[in-house]
């Protein structure tokens, strides 16, 4: 644990932390100090990221957590409170979408609909009692997980959509709460090696190097990256950075965008 922990007795939920970018940050905030709660729909996988965050010396506890359905992500609020007897932070983490390889014609509308219902429902609802909480309390910092999709289309037409949503949604909680103590901002992540990208490099030779190809730092991310990000938001040496969408990407949203 460093010297001076950034987020020492801070109480900070994380969404979809039972793998990925929301597990390693769930333990990037416990080693900064934080008591975390971990709010999955997968008990297993989030038993395993608690053990991760254990053996940092941190402390966390699990609430099985479909934030899609407001009974339990009001519950996911409220269990942090009595756990730990407040909330000032959150990584509204949880989201996925269909294979940006998919054509526009081929799509379904039951596919639209699932990805804008975990992406941009589940992270409304849980903004909605995150805020409720944070109002009452005096403030807080919450982080949205976006992506450089929500930057600049061609990753799939949906999910880019759902991902300008969550910046959008990010940017109007920021500017409407932010008199309220309340401070909203968003990551919006490049090509992180999770399990899943590794399954997709397994599955597509060539594809790791040459996403690196095109990275200006060279390389594909450690989840843990966007966790540090994220733990820096929640801190209080962001105390006035608010509204923001901060690519984690290497820098590769600069090349995506030269003609």
């Amino acid at each position: 644990m460093p010297a001076t922990p950034l987020l020492e007795n801070k109480v900070i939920i994380v969404t979809g932390a039972s793998s990925g970018i929301g597990a390693a940050t769930a333990v990037v905030l416990a080693s900064h100090g934080a008591k975390v709660v971990l709010a999955a729909r997968r008990e297993s996988e989030s038993e395993e990221t608690l053990e991760q965050v254990r053996k940092t010396g941190g402390e966390a506890s699990f609430i099985r957590t479909d934030v899609t359905d407001e009974a339990q992500a009001a519950a996911m609020v409220k269990h942090a409170i009595a756990t730990y007897g407040k909330l000032d932070g959150a990584f509204n983490n949880a989201g996925g979408g269909f294979p940006a390889e998919a054509d526009w014609p081929d799509n379904t509308p039951d596919q639209f609909d699932g990805t804008f219902n975990l992406n941009v429902r589940g992270m409304w609802l849980a903004l909605k009692h995150e805020l409720k909480a944070m109002i009452a309390s005096g403030g807080g910092s919450i982080v949205n997980n976006s992506s450089i999709a929500g930057l600049r289309g061609g990753s799939g037409e949906v999910y880019s959509a759902s991902k300008y949503a969550v910046n959008g949604l990010t940017t109007s909680a920021a500017v409407k709460y932010g008199k309220q103590g309340i401070r909203v901002n968003a990551v919006a992540p490049g090509i992180i090696h999770t399990e899943g990208w590794q399954k997709r490099f397994d599955a597509n030779p060539g594809w790791l190097e040459g996403f690196q190809s095109g990275i200006p730092l060279g390389r594909t991310a450690k989840p843990s990256e966007v966790g540090d990000v994220v733990a820096w938001l929640c801190s209080d040496m962001s105390s006035y950075v608010t509204g923001a969408v901060i690519p984690v990407d290497g820098g590769i949203i600069q090349t995506m965008q030269r003609p």
